[in-house]
């Protein structure tokens, strides 16, 4: 049984969505698949990207043959359907790793169109239990494997140190700053006072901001840079308009989705502060990594409530999981699991 991946063009490398979809390629190649389409691209022109994106979907057909395995990444734009029935009519197998769902990050797909596609594939690898749970509930029949969280490849190493009692507790939040995406980061200036905000990322709508010395704007930071310099106690998981809970379409996203800011803080060393409804709290809590909460406005009052011993004991946690998501551990033990199945299918 030869193993194969789908590479394509990727016009921006810096992007969570982007560095997570070449993350799994190295991964895959060093566990022995092979590229079965075109070399990975960075082209930015967008037809350029399509051309060679489609060309690299078009070599399947002479690349594969009858019980080879291709590992093809969701979404893949306009090309996922067609690229699984080039797949079956060579009489090979299809494992999908999810990404995003359309569904919920960009509503251009119904509940029913999504399973209608991803019922092309043979096994997926879905986020979490709470994704698969979904998927099912929407009319998915076929094998699914819980990824559990994305690993994160990078040859930087954070060293830094925080003393646990040191004041202010620093935060930081990494991603999308704007008032329209995270209108919650201005309703902060309330409910903090024992602990500061560092942000990193573009769009932050500083006049906004009642009380600027709360709020430390670092900019856009490539990831690599940011893994090496952030000093900080923990990292923030929380989307939406409000405080009290993660709220509107991204808020409801966390019910399901991983996102990839939480390899990225662990990548840190960072202890994770999240929303006890996302779907990764309960890998938070399990493996004592960070805390839960229901609202920001308890985040005075829990970190102030952390003991020496017990932050001590996160981080020690955290440096664990850092080694396995840097060696690409879960999508190794993902994959193998698919494999598994596909020899019961």
């Amino acid at each position: 049984m030869t193993q194969y991946y789908l590479s394509k063009n990727y016009n921006v490398l810096n992007n969570a969505g982007n560095k997570a979809k070449t993350d799994i390629e190295e991964i895959l190649s060093k566990l022995g698949y092979k590229n079965a389409g075109l070399p990975q691209t960075t082209y930015s022109n967008k037809i350029a990207g399509f051309l060679i994106t489609l060309a690299g979907v078009l070599k399947v057909l002479f690349t594969i043959s009858a019980n080879n395995v291709v590992v093809v990444q969701y979404p893949f734009k306009k090309y996922y359907s067609f690229v699984c029935n080039i797949i079956h009519l060579k009489r090979g197998k299809v494992i999908t790793i999810i990404h995003d769902l359309g569904t919920f990050r960009s509503k251009k797909l119904t509940a029913e169109q999504e399973i209608k596609r991803l019922n092309h594939s043979d096994v997926l690898i879905v986020h979490n239990d709470k994704m698969e749970i979904w998927l099912k509930e929407q009319g998915y029949t076929k094998p699914m494997v819980c990824l559990e969280i994305f690993d994160y490849l990078s040859p930087s190493v954070n060293n830094n140190t925080q003393e646990p009692n040191q004041k202010p507790i620093k935060v930081i939040y990494a991603g999308a700053l704007t008032y329209k995406k995270n209108r919650y980061l201005y309703s902060l200036n309330d409910v903090m006072s024992k602990w500061q905000f560092e942000l990193y990322g573009g769009g932050f709508e500083e006049a906004k901001i009642e009380d600027k010395t709360l709020f430390k704007f670092k900019g856009f930071v490539p990831s690599d840079q940011l893994i090496e310099q952030v000093s900080a106690h923990f990292g923030l998981i929380w989307e939406g308009d409000s405080i009290h809970t993660c709220s509107g379409d991204f808020g409801i996203y966390l019910r399901v989705n991983n996102p990839h800011k939480v390899s990225l803080y662990i990548r840190c060393n960072l202890p994770i502060i999240i929303w006890k409804e996302a779907a990764l709290a309960s890998f938070v809590a399990e493996n004592r990594i960070g805390v839960c909460i229901d609202s920001l406005e308890e985040l005075d009052s829990i970190l102030s409530s952390i003991s020496a011993e017990s932050y001590n004991e996160m981080v020690r946690n955290i440096k664990e999981i850092n080694k396995k998501i840097a060696s690409g551990y879960y999508c190794k033990r993902a994959v193998e699991n698919a494999e598994s199945l596909l020899q019961l299918t």
